[in-house]
């Protein structure tokens, strides 16, 4: 079984080309696997693919290519696994794990020379990572939520907490203020967001936020 070295760099070109469509997406988003991460793991697959079909039949030895494909698919979840964060009670980055997991299988696929499954995947990732999450905003994050947060009781903190929520265009409809533990105050916020607005990105700047110790979602 032979390949031409102009067919190995078309395909190790085409798998950083559809990696990279992806991990452009993850970029944006700032997520921890981006542009880069991306590339190298679709790149690589498609790499260990080529190496696994063609590489040891040349060498006289008889090899079942899919083996090692296997331990591709299985051993990407370790570094997808990086991805994932557990921030109070919300998790992040299980978009992204699964993302790195289906550029890996996109880079095998073309590292098997199989372009138009490839292509059609990396079309659909990015229409799936890209459309259904402005359509998963738009309707299906309409309704009335309760917001969790335990600041530190001082003057002024309450103020820079509703700052943040109009920042984000959030609509406040009730909120319910308890003094729990001495020095600490929870405040239970029933609020609207906005289609536009970002769930963990509204988290994840109340958290930053100086005298904030914890906020969630109910």
């Amino acid at each position: 079984m032979h390949i031409t070295h102009l067919e190995v760099a078309l395909r190790l070109i085409l798998s950083l080309v559809l990696a990279g469509l992806i991990g452009l997406e993850r970029e944006s988003l700032g997520r921890p696997a981006g542009f880069r991460t991306h590339i190298l793991v679709g790149m690589g697959s498609a790499l260990i693919m080529i190496v696994s079909i063609y590489a040891f039949p040349r060498l006289g030895f008889t090899n079942d290519p899919g083996r090692i494909a296997a331990q591709v698919v299985s051993g990407i979840g370790f570094l997808g696994a990086g991805t994932i964060m557990r921030e109070g009670a919300t998790i992040r980055g299980l978009t992204t794990a699964a993302s790195l997991w289906t550029v890996a299988g996109i880079g095998l696929t073309v590292g098997a020379g199989l372009y138009f499954a490839a292509i059609v995947a990396t079309v659909l990732v990015v229409t799936t990572l890209v459309l259904l999450n402005k359509l998963e905003w738009s309707y299906l994050m309409s309704k009335n939520e309760i917001l969790t947060i335990i600041v530190q009781d001082t003057p002024g903190q309450l103020a820079k907490v509703f700052a943040v929520l109009a920042k984000h265009d959030v609509n406040v409809h009730n909120v319910q203020l308890t003094t729990e533990v001495e020095g600490e105050a929870r405040v239970d916020i029933e609020i609207e967001l906005a289609a536009r607005t970002r769930r963990v990105q509204l988290i994840d700047e109340l958290v930053g936020m100086p005298g904030v110790h914890r906020a969630s979602y109910k």
